[in-house]
């Protein structure tokens, strides 16, 4: 399980656009990190639209957003175009980078095996290190409770 102050995996996925997005692009730049379960669903349209309003002020603190799941490049086309999203979201259909970062949890649901991906954010900061860890998070609430923190930290 990753803690604070450990250094954040890496990772290459695949953007909106098919390019490959990996975290060392954004060195010298802090990183929110946040996995979702599925695009196009109430929770994570809720969060994505948060982060969407919120954008501005991100980068005025040269803070990089990225959404992960596990769906596909096609799939993270539309969520971006039906909610017009500005920040950046990633594929990860393989499930490496929700393994690396401990974000899968085995479950059921209707008496059957599924596997869910943990609503959990990461700030991982200029140097790669992970700064803080928000777990199951509140998708109405994320961005402005790290917005709060990163406010808190100047």
């Amino acid at each position: 399980m990753l803690e604070i102050g450990n250094k954040a995996p890496g990772f290459s996925l695949l953007d909106k656009e098919g390019n490959i997005v990996s975290l060392r692009d954004f060195a010298g730049k802090k990183v929110v990190l946040y996995f979702y379960p599925k695009d196009n669903t109430s929770g994570c349209t809720i969060q994505a639209q948060e982060f969407r309003d919120a954008y501005h002020q991100f980068v005025d603190l040269n803070v990089v957003v990225i959404g992960v799941s596990k769906d596909d490049v096609k799939s993270h086309q539309k969520f971006c175009e039906d909610h017009n999203l500005p920040f950046i979201l990633l594929s990860d259909v393989e499930r490496k980078a929700l393994q690396a970062y401990d974000v899968i949890k085995q479950g059921s649901m209707y008496g059957k095996p599924v596997t869910k991906t943990l609503r959990t954010t990461f700030l991982i900061d200029e140097f790669g290190m992970i700064e803080q860890i928000w777990h199951e998070v509140d998708p109405k609430d994320n961005a402005g409770e790290i917005l709060s923190y990163l406010r808190n930290q100047r």
